[in-house]
């Protein structure tokens, strides 16, 4: 297993500092080993969850290289070749790639975005709210992180919340469990009801219903335009702005993968059965329902990691008995 960071914990250590799981921690597990509850009132920490994965990894004994960083994935006889940053470069029959989405942040092409002289920062890179404290701050986006990162920003500086449409804003007794079990009844076609509820409907944990009861839970329709200044909304009136924070999600982290020919504009990648079909020595998990049912989850990568395990096996063990 090669991992890129230098410790455990994959891109949590990157979230920012005051982020929760929105499920209870026996809802976000690992195979085998339950999460422990979280020692703090509410739901875990991101430091809880970063502990977890690093006494996890350390339980099983995982054979992990890191970091290293795999640069390239390309073709080279009957196997894929690894070419990794120190130089070095390793071959396999088959090839796994769980880079998930965290390490491509996307911003969306604002006309003018390069001339905003104010600061911008996707929620990637978001740490806590004191460097935007007595600013004006525009947050683009409404999914969780959106909300979440809104109601603490709004705590010390002026906020105005930018979204395509009018948030879904999930009842207060709704958290991540049941996201998570509509999200994969619409994967599996049980297309009832309640399976319209989707990820990106916002969970209301405690920050964002007292961000509610302030009253600053309010979005307003996406702008024009950026001045140097601030934006042009598209009824012609000018907001001045200090910053903006970029809540807009993320895309298939696959450029390591571009020299196998299979990789599509959008960053993702045909599949049938989790295995690419234009490669079919490359298998992947972990970018979000076209890679297995939440399996950019916690608790969906156990169960996506259940499905691909014997299907690799059995397509090297086809591999064998056809030579």
């Amino acid at each position: 297993m090669l991992d890129a960071e230098g410790r455990p914990g994959g891109a949590w250590r990157h979230t920012w500092d005051s982020l929760r799981l929105f499920s209870p921690a026996g809802y976000s597990s690992l195979p085998g080993w339950p999460m422990p509850s979280s020692q703090t009132k509410g739901f875990p920490t991101r430091d809880e969850v970063v502990d977890y994965l690093s006494r996890y990894e350390r339980r099983y004994g995982f054979p992990i290289e890191r970091p290293c960083e795999v640069r390239a994935v390309e073709r080279d006889g009957e196997r894929l070749r690894l070419r990794l940053k120190d130089q070095r470069s390793l071959t396999a029959r088959a090839v796994v790639s769980a880079t998930g989405t965290w390490g491509a942040p996307y911003i969306p092409d604002y006309a003018g975005r390069g001339l905003f002289r104010g600061i911008q920062l996707h929620s990637a890179h978001y740490r806590n709210p004191q460097p935007f404290a007595g600013k004006r701050v525009l947050i683009v986006g409404g999914g969780n992180s959106g909300a979440q990162i809104l109601a603490e920003v709004s705590e010390v500086a002026e906020t105005i919340w930018v979204t395509l449409k009018e948030p879904v804003l999930l009842p207060d007794d709704i958290d991540g469990r049941v996201l998570f079990e509509r999200a994969s009844a619409r994967v599996r076609g049980d297309f009832d009801q309640a399976a319209t509820t989707t990820l990106g409907d916002i969970v209301m944990v405690p920050p964002v219903k007292e961000a509610r009861d302030r009253g600053v839970l309010t979005s307003v329709r996406p702008f024009e335009c950026f001045t140097e200044t601030g934006v042009v909304w598209r009824e012609g009136t000018e907001t001045k702005i200090d910053a903006v924070l970029w809540c807009t999600g993320f895309r298939p982290a696959t450029e390591h993968l571009r020299p196998l020919g299979a990789v599509e504009p959008d960053g993702r990648i045909e599949v049938f059965d989790q295995r690419a079909v234009k490669e079919p020595r490359l298998w992947l998990a972990g970018y979000g329902n076209w890679t297995g049912a939440a399996s950019a989850t916690l608790i969906g990568a156990g169960r996506t990691a259940r499905e691909l395990t014997p299907r690799i096996k059995i397509a090297l063990a086809s591999e064998n008995s056809a030579v």
